[in-house]
């Protein structure tokens, strides 16, 4: 990817993604009419033991520490495999991304499932992805009880938004995103456990990538990862169930 110097008055330059310009975001708009679009990822024909066919593995933190694997497990909401995700350290970012597919408006819908022992650590999914340095991600804190929208440019992660969360008392909890638009606002909607926690305004990354992720000391199951386009030629997606 190609990054630009954008110059601040009075202010050390800095590195930023270029916006996309109308043409571009037209035409992103216009690939999202396809059916290969809408997925739905059990993980349930994958060998356990291994990374899911069709996902790609890689670190986003400063260091490299993490693993992905399909997990037999008869409990799941989709038996009878998931995902388990385990970082271990607490600068490691680690990201499981769906290989082939460009999302510019996504809606993204995860099962996650931590356990109540958990007393550190972040899951959550990532969007806008351009790179393992360029993306979105919405990320819960199981013990803190709380739930962030982060944006991460060239390594460097701000915080676009935080709110409290109150879950359901379920051993499998459901985390929705959205990134929607109204005329010229880009916006992220997350909801957890059906209930919308926090919206956020931000336009700087356009279409990407989606994935999931764990970060610092933590290890955690996923299940039942959908994605689809909020814009296309065809209706919205059905709501999950909770």
């Amino acid at each position: 990817m190609v990054l630009t110097m954008m110059s601040v008055s009075g202010v050390e330059s800095v590195l930023a993604v270029p916006k996309e310009t109308s043409t571009e975001k037209a035409e992103h708009l216009r690939q999202q009419a396809n059916p290969q679009l809408f997925n739905n990822w059990t993980f349930d024909k994958d060998q356990a033991g291994g990374v899911p066919k069709g996902f790609l593995a890689v670190s986003s933190g400063d260091q490299p520490g993490g693993e992905w694997k399909v997990e037999a497990q008869s409990a799941a909401p989709s038996s009878p495999n998931v995902v388990l995700g385990a970082s271990s350290c607490s600068a490691c970012v680690e990201l499981l991304v769906a290989q082939g597919f460009q999302y510019e408006y996504p809606e993204v819908v995860v099962r996650i499932r931590q356990g109540a022992e958990a007393t550190s650590g972040q899951i959550g999914v990532v969007f806008g992805l351009k790179d393992p340095k360029n993306y979105y991600a919405t990320v819960v804190d199981m013990s803190q009880k709380s739930i962030e929208v982060v944006r991460v440019i060239e390594g460097k992660e701000s915080i676009l938004g935080r709110a409290a969360i109150k879950s359901k008392p379920v051993e499998w909890h459901t985390l929705r995103v959205q990134r929607n638009t109204i005329i010229s606002k880009d916006f992220v909607e997350t909801f957890f456990d059906g209930s919308l926690t926090l919206s956020v305004e931000d336009q700087t990354l356009g279409v990407g990538q989606v994935g999931i992720l764990v970060r610092g000391q933590a290890t955690a199951r996923f299940d039942n990862f959908n994605a689809s386009p909020l814009y296309s030629s065809r209706p919205l997606s059905a709501p999950a169930a909770y």
